[in-house]
């Protein structure tokens, strides 16, 4: 969904859009490095420079993480908005240790209930969308 929404920064998102998306680029960005490491390592060549395999695979992280970088941000920006807070609270993970640590709490919250001033409650719309089947 994250990436359905690439360049969306109004809304909100639900705090499982946000993880999964954190989760799958965690797992493609181990994959990459870990293709790097088995395909000859930083430093095989026997020159004392990286494999031209692993340079390869660097040069895929790189791109992937170039892709990436607006929709993160986006996300980022729309699960803020869900807990009521302003997007403009992503820059303070610019402050060293404690500024990281502070948005990974943030991300942890729930959502703000009911509709706030950027959208609906995007919890609540799955809710009322989806059919009752008479069981939990």
């Amino acid at each position: 969904m994250a990436l359905k929404r690439y360049a969306d920064f109004s809304g909100r998102s639900r705090r499982k859009e946000y993880w999964y998306f954190a989760l799958f680029n965690c797992v493609v960005i181990l994959a990459l490095v870990l293709v790097a490491a088995l395909l000859g390592g930083f430093n095989s060549n026997g020159n004392g420079g990286p494999s031209p395999a692993a340079i390869l695979v660097l040069a895929l992280y790189v791109v992937y993480a170039l892709a990436i970088l607006v929709p993160s941000i986006a996300v980022t920006v729309r699960r803020l908005h869900d807990i009521g807070k302003s997007g403009w609270w992503f820059f303070i993970n610019f402050i060293p240790w404690i500024g990281g640590i502070w948005l990974v709490v943030l991300m942890c919250l729930d959502s703000q209930p009911g509709p706030n001033q950027w959208g609906p409650n995007p919890k609540e719309e799955s809710i009322v969308a989806t059919p009752a089947t008479g069981s939990f």
